[in-house]
């Protein structure tokens, strides 16, 4: 077997050590102490908890880039902006594959880059200058905010709960919607995704109940992986949407004229409800966290958002090796006063 990397965890000092002697013996291994840097991933134990940002690949990715990305953005995408498969061809089909790609890889730490990547992976095969520009966008945004992670914070109020949101008709080209949630384990976000629907819905109510089903599948894994892990007592997990038709549609097993025409697979939610495995819950929308994931929102919002998910920005401290200082994005935000250019 070969392994470049391996991670071990455990609460048992004795058993780990004892573990590691046995692979000691079985192959030739290095252990390399506690975790800091895993994959790209920097891991830096602060007294909240752990950060995980990927500086490091970020600036990385960013030398000698061809395209100009000198001018900061303060939003990930531009406002607005609705792509479509028309316009100029580029000529550099792989450029433009490569820094998708690159970006897509640095979503593992950056929920707040997931609507953007989300948004240009879907011209990876024919790219136009107009889905250029956007990506020169994204990349004017991750220089500007390279230091930026996740926060997982140490605490023993390990509830999960999960925001699923929707962006109804949002692409113009098919009139397909847009999926967005995340799951926080305690306030720490584990898991969250923005991808276009697989079919158009012919109401909002229907893009936010196929969302909901999509967080509800990710919740049962991760609520198996977590007791796999020797966290238990999950259950319900409350699922947070802003939409109150599709509550009622979630909640109500009888088919009428609105749900008649639904995929069976759709009904997932409900029957995780009966179950016992979710609660669900209306959120009004300017508390709803998934609205991040289906569309762009104007800087500060952006950034309350963000803070809210977990987000902080770190920058390296010269005087501690390896160190590094924390702003949480709510204090970035106090920081920039909101205004008509805040959204470039």
């Amino acid at each position: 077997m070969v392994s470049n990397k391996l991670l071990g965890n455990g609460s048992d000092e004795t058993e780990i050590s004892s573990l590691k002697a046995h692979l000691h013996n079985t192959f030739s291994i290095k252990d390399l102490g506690l975790l800091n840097y895993f994959l790209g991933i920097e891991i830096n134990q602060t007294t909240d908890g752990y950060i995980l940002t990927q500086r490091k690949y970020t600036k990385e990715m960013l030398t000698d880039c061809e395209l100009d990305i000198s001018k900061p953005a303060v939003t990930p995408f531009p406002l607005n902006l609705k792509l479509t498969p028309e316009g100029e061809d580029y000529p550099n089909v792989d450029l433009y594959r490569c820094y998708v790609g690159k970006l897509n890889f640095l979503t593992h730490t950056r929920p707040d880059l997931a609507f953007a990547v989300q948004s240009l992976s879907q011209f990876m095969h024919s790219p136009k200058l107009d889905h250029v520009q956007a990506l020169t966008h994204t990349l004017r945004y991750v220089n500007h905010t390279a230091g930026q992670g996740i926060l997982l914070k140490a605490t023993d109020q390990l509830t999960l709960q999960a925001f699923s949101d929707s962006d109804w008709a949002a692409c113009s080209s098919t009139r397909r919607s847009v999926t967005g949630y995340i799951l926080l384990l305690g306030n720490s976000p584990i898991s969250w995704k923005s991808k276009k629907q697989s079919t158009v819905s012919k109401s909002s109510s229907e893009a936010e109940y196929r969302a909901m089903s999509q967080a509800a599948s990710e919740v049962t894994w991760v609520v198996r992986l977590l007791e796999e892990l020797g966290i238990t007592n999950l259950k319900p997990v409350q699922l947070n949407c802003d939409n109150q038709s599709a509550l009622h549609i979630a909640k109500n097993p009888i088919f009428h004229e609105r749900t008649k025409h639904i995929e069976v697979d759709c009904h997932f939610t409900r029957d995780k409800v009966l179950e016992g495995l979710l609660q669900l819950n209306y959120l009004p929308t300017q508390h709803q966290l998934a609205d991040i994931f289906t569309k762009i929102l104007p800087g500060c919002q952006h950034r309350i958002l963000s803070s809210k998910l977990g987000m902080v920005h770190t920058f390296p401290t010269p005087s501690l090796k390896g160190g590094v200082g924390v702003q949480h994005a709510a204090q970035e935000a106090e920081a920039i006063p909101c205004s008509s250019s805040s959204a470039c």
